[in-house]
């Protein structure tokens, strides 16, 4: 909150409509979205919406810019240290332990914070109708990360980083903790939990871990 308090008025406006425009596009998507109900959402002017980013095109564009800022100020410091270690040399019980705290950084971010919803909900939309906003966004976040955990990998296992296999069993880590997100209601009520706050992510976190060392207890040097 106080990072908007700090933006000029035009600053506000334009954060504003990328917010609304992530909500809406995520949850009715990009066709069924008018300018006018991103306005709206807003609170904004609908010809804001053209001065800043030239249309609703270019609105969709700034959202991915968005979504890849977000993960990447999320993901940075922590994949930052990794690209250090590698280079330096990392044995396999650090990328192990690399990857369990990769693992952590994940569910905390996609099941924990509620602001990864809208996130989530834009980038499935996206994958249903791919547009240049998805070649943004793979790009600018999903296929480096993907292949920095890949190379995490190689380095735990000895499993080559850019193998089928191994890029396979990268999918099936994101997977399994990007389901408690899209399917967070079923597992709500299947659970009985109210919400997924700290407790319970903690809960995914630790099963989510066994799954892992139970993966690399099978893989490692095979």
């Amino acid at each position: 909150m106080n990072d908007i308090l700090s933006l000029s008025p035009s600053e506000q406006t334009r954060s504003g409509l990328v917010r609304a425009a992530l909500r809406l596009f995520g949850a009715q998507g990009f066709d069924a979205t008018s300018t006018r109900q991103i306005a709206g959402e807003a609170n904004a002017n609908i010809g804001s919406i053209a001065y800043h980013f030239g249309g609703k095109d270019g609105l969709r564009m700034a959202v991915a810019d968005h979504i890849v800022a977000t993960i990447q100020g999320v993901t940075g410091a922590v994949l930052g240290q990794v690209d250090e270690a590698l280079e330096a040399g990392m044995d396999s019980r650090t990328a192990q332990q690399q990857l369990s705290a990769a693992v952590e950084r994940m569910v905390s971010f996609l099941i924990a914070r509620p602001e990864a919803g809208d996130l989530v909900q834009f980038m499935l939309r996206e994958l249903s109708h791919p547009s240049p906003a998805l070649d943004r966004i793979y790009s600018g976040v999903m296929e480096p990360t993907h292949r920095r955990l890949c190379r995490i990998w190689e380095v735990a296992t000895g499993e080559p980083a850019e193998s089928e296999r191994t890029k396979i069993t990268i999918f099936t880590l994101i997977g399994q903790v990007m389901y408690f997100r899209i399917g967070r209601e079923m597992v709500q009520r299947r659970m009985g939990w109210h919400d997924i706050g700290p407790r319970e992510a903690a809960a995914v976190t630790d099963v989510v871990r066994g799954n892992l060392d139970a993966i690399l207890k099978n893989r490692k040097g095979g």
